[in-house]
């Protein structure tokens, strides 16, 4: 096995690293897929993969789709796939309350209906999905009508996120013992094209700044999205390879974990940033620097055909 980082994964390497793992965990939008389009050769690379025996599991930090939604796209794109093998910030962060706060009582949810169901999959109810309009003056904001049973707030990608949700959500917080969890904090969704919009890392900041409060995030780079697949299959660490498209989650929460892990350059990060961090002598920035790149995941095919 190669001593030094950022190596290139080619040739008989390649045959070595998936001999020495047991797991492989991708993530998904830039590293199987870019938009509604597999990545070329990506779904004979997951089904090979499986048909050799080894584990593997897609871990993504997009709050805005079910397991069950991750499964029916991935099966119209090519990849079989089952909903245990999803591992998706919706998903955890219903789990991160159920089993890690053991909340009882409601959430006041900024986020999706998929984020909904997945809460209430786990007998956990809500309020606040959809539009929350402005009315009224700054004092009928302070003292806005506030559900009692409401023990913790949770931020998600919300495309109605406005400024009556981030006062809501500031007057929970403001309540001792009401808890306050994010799903990550990425700050940009890039787009095909060289295009972005703004990410939850933005909405999460926002209400943040107005309770004045740090939430938990259960996304990448935390090792909690790790600690979901772990405790589920009991994988051994030191035989589970990270594959992502970005430094800043993907391989840093392999990193995090002690996986091994592969940088894909079908996605956001290049390894001119790989090296930048490599060569920062900033400790946190090593933890950015993945063991192994690929232009693509289809660069596994020859080894996994041979």
């Amino acid at each position: 096995m190669s001593g030094s980082k950022c190596t290139r994964l080619s040739g008989a390497l390649v045959k070595q690293v998936l001999d020495s793992v047991d797991c492989v965990l991708f993530d998904c939008d830039g590293v199987i897929w870019r938009g509604d389009q597999a990545v070329p050769g990506a779904p004979q690379v997951i089904n090979l993969l499986k048909e050799k025996g080894k584990r593997v599991f897609f871990v993504t930090n997009n709050s805005t789709k079910t397991r069950k939604m991750y499964v029916d796209k991935m099966s119209t794109l090519g990849f079989k796939a089952s909903e245990e093998e999803v591992f998706g910030t919706a998903y955890c962060s219903a789990m991160y309350l159920k089993t890690v706060c053991e909340l009882e009582g409601k959430v006041y949810l900024i986020g999706s209906h998929a984020m909904r169901e997945e809460l209430e999959a786990v007998g956990i109810q809500q309020t606040g999905v959809g539009p929350d309009h402005v009315s009224g003056k700054p004092n009928d904001w302070a003292n806005v009508p506030l559900d009692p049973a409401v023990k913790a707030v949770v931020v998600g990608f919300d495309e109605h996120f406005s400024y009556m949700k981030v006062n809501r959500a500031m007057q929970y917080l403001t309540q001792p013992g009401c808890l306050f969890v994010g799903t990550n904090r990425d700050t940009r969704l890039p787009l095909e094209g060289g295009k972005a919009v703004p990410g939850t890392g933005c909405l999460l900041q926002a209400v943040e700044t107005a309770a004045q409060r740090q939430a938990q995030t259960v996304g990448k780079p935390n090792h909690f999205m790790f600690d979901c697949v772990a405790s589920k299959f009991g994988v051994d660490p030191a035989r589970c390879l990270m594959v992502g498209d970005r430094l800043d989650t993907d391989i840093m929460l392999g990193s995090n974990c002690g996986l091994k892990t592969l940088l894909t350059l079908t996605g956001v990060s290049t390894v001119a940033d790989a090296e930048a961090h490599q060569k920062s002598g900033c400790a946190e920035r090593q933890g950015m620097v993945p063991d192994y790149y690929v232009e693509s995941i289809a660069d596994l095919l020859p080894a996994l055909q041979g």
